[in-house]
C-alpha cells in the first residue's frame, strides 16, 4: 500500500521532530517535507507532491494564511489540516474560507493527528457547502470553556505567539495558568514561590521547581529570539531593553495587568 505523504509547515523546530518521529515508523504515513519558512513554503511544497499539509498559521516571512492561499491556487492542491495555538472564531474563519480541510489546536495529542488525516484522506470536512456552519462547529469543539475564560486564554495565546513563546514547551502552559491566577488574584504574584508554583505544580502533576524553571525558559525563549520590539510593542511601551529580562514575577504581573485593564 503506498504511503500517504505529509509535509509539515512550521516554526517550531520541536512540532516538526515530534511529528516527523511519530511517523517515522509508519505503514500508512511518510514526511516528504519539513519546513518553518512561509516565503518559500509553497515552492518546496510543489516539488514534495505532498497529499496533506499540517500548516502552522504563525511562520516567519509569511504568514500561514498567505501560505494557505498560495496552496489552494495549486493545480493539484493538497489537503490542509491548520495546527495552530490560535483559537479564535476568525482565525477558523479565514482558514476555512481559503479552503483548509480541517484544524486542531497546539498542543495536540498525536494519535488525534492520525485520526484527523484519516478523516481528510477520506473526505474529511468538505470544502463547498456553509462555510458558517462549519465554522461554528469547530469553534465550538474547540472552545468548551466558559467565555470570559475562552476570551482569557486567547488573548494570552496571542500575546505569546507575538512575542515569541512556542506553544509545544512546558512552559507555555504554565505560565498561561499563572498569568490566569494573577488576573484572578493579584496579590499571589507576592507569593509566587509559596502559593502560584505550587498550585500549577498540583494541577500539572508536577513539582513547584520544574513549574519555575519551565516558565523562566519560555521567557528566555522570547528574549532570546529578539523580538524586544514585538514585546513593548504588545505593552505599549518601551518596557524592556536588549540585554533586560524580566523575572517570572515581573512578566506574568505585567501580562495579568494588561488583561486586567483591557476587562478580561
Amino acid at each position: 500500500m503506498e504511503k500517504l505523504k505529509i509535509a509539515i509547515i512550521d516554526d517550531s523546530q520541536q512540532m516538526k521532530k515530534n511529528i516527523e518521529e511519530h511517523f517515522l515508523n509508519s505503514d500508512k504515513y511518510e514526511v516528504v517535507l519539513e519546513t518553518g519558512d512561509g516565503a518559500t513554503a509553497t515552492e518546496n511544497l510543489k516539488k514534495s507532491n505532498a497529499d496533506v499539509v499540517l500548516l502552522d498559521l504563525v511562520l516567519p516571512n509569511r504568514d500561514g494564511l498567505a501560505v494557505l492561499s498560495e496552496i489552494m491556487a495549486m493545480e493539484h492542491a493538497p489537503k490542509v489540516i491548520i495546527t495552530t495555538a490560535l483559537v479564535g472564531d476568525s482565525f477558523i474563519h479565514s482558514a476555512m474560507q481559503l479552503g483548509a480541510s480541517d484544524y486542531v489546536v497546539k498542543p495536540f495529542d498525536l494519535d488525534l493527528m492520525d485520526k484527523k488525516i484519516d478523516a481528510v484522506k477520506n473526505g474529511g470536512i468538505r470544502r463547498d457547502g456553509n462555510i458558517q456552519e462549519k465554522v461554528d462547529k469547530l469553534v465550538e469543539h474547540y472552545s468548551q470553556k466558559p467565555v470570559r475564560n475562552r476570551n482569557l486564554d486567547e488573548r494570552i495565546s496571542n500575546i505569546f505567539i507575538t512575542v515569541g513563546i512556542p506553544a509545544h514547551i512546558k512552559g507555555y502552559q504554565f505560565l498561561r495558568e499563572a498569568i490566569k491566577m494573577a488576573v484572578d488574584s493579584p496579590d499571589i504574584v507576592n507569593s509566587i514561590t509559596k502559593k502560584l508554583y505550587p498550585s500549577i505544580a498540583e494541577k500539572f502533576d508536577t513539582s513547584p521547581s520544574k513549574v519555575e524553571r519551565a516558565i523562566r525558559h519560555a521567557i528566555e525563549v522570547a528574549w532570546n529570539r529578539g523580538k524586544i520590539e514585538n514585546i513593548n510593542n504588545v505593552f505599549g511601551l518601551q518596557v524592556y531593553g536588549t540585554n533586560e529580562k524580566p523575572t517570572n514575577g515581573e512578566f506574568i504581573a505585567l501580562v495579568a495587568d494588561k488583561m486586567i485593564i483591557e476587562g478580561c
